[in-house]
């Protein structure tokens, strides 16, 4: 992985600072620039949903630095599911998993389900850790518009819309990460 886990304790306590304030952060993930916030924080994610232009049906993903940031958004899970899964984490696989039925809407969208990924991304699971929880991941985009590679494509695409955008390397994959159905295995989006 190209990327390196060179992010000062400042810049973190910052894109946190934002996250905890409401506010939408951008930073790099395995194959592009990423936009989260707090899951739970609802005018945020809407917020973030309304400067995608992406409809809150289609649901998000998200990320985290370990299993146990993500146990409060997941359904049960079978054996052979979890073992399935924890095979790819942490990496650049997002699995589509059963939501418990106290995930919020905006969250799942028009879907059971529910998105989520370990991510191997040193400076994405750092944030996570900073944050002491898991985070929305969605590419930074306009929809139908290619995804950020870079800082400076966030700062074009959204202008002072982001309240913090942590610089550094994306981890070099050529194509946003691969989604796959836990309950069936079928890949839902390649990688």
């Amino acid at each position: 992985m190209a990327a390196t886990t060179s992010i000062s304790r400042w810049h973190l306590r910052e894109a946190v600072r934002a996250v905890d304030a409401g506010g939408i952060i951008a930073y790099p993930t395995e194959a592009v620039y990423g936009l989260g916030c707090d899951p739970l924080d609802r005018p945020a994610v809407l917020r973030l949903l309304r400067l995608k232009q992406r409809p809150v049906s289609k649901g998000l993903i998200l990320i985290a630095a370990s299993l146990e940031q993500l146990r409060p958004y997941l359904g049960p899970l079978t054996p052979a599911v979890s073992r399935r899964i924890r095979a790819t984490w942490p990496g650049p696989v997002t699995w589509v998993v059963p939501a418990r039925p106290e995930t919020p809407w905006w969250l799942r969208g028009a879907h059971a389900g529910i998105a989520v990924r370990v991510t191997a991304h040193p400076l994405a699971a750092a944030l996570c850790t900073a944050a002491g929880r898991a985070l929305v991941s969605t590419s930074a985009n306009v929809a139908s518009r290619p995804p950020a590679r870079t800082a400076l494509r966030v700062r074009l695409a959204f202008g002072d819309e982001i309240d913090c955008i942590v610089h550094g390397p994306t981890g070099g994959q050529g194509r946003p990460t691969e989604i796959r159905s836990a309950t069936g295995g079928m890949v839902l989006r390649a990688g």
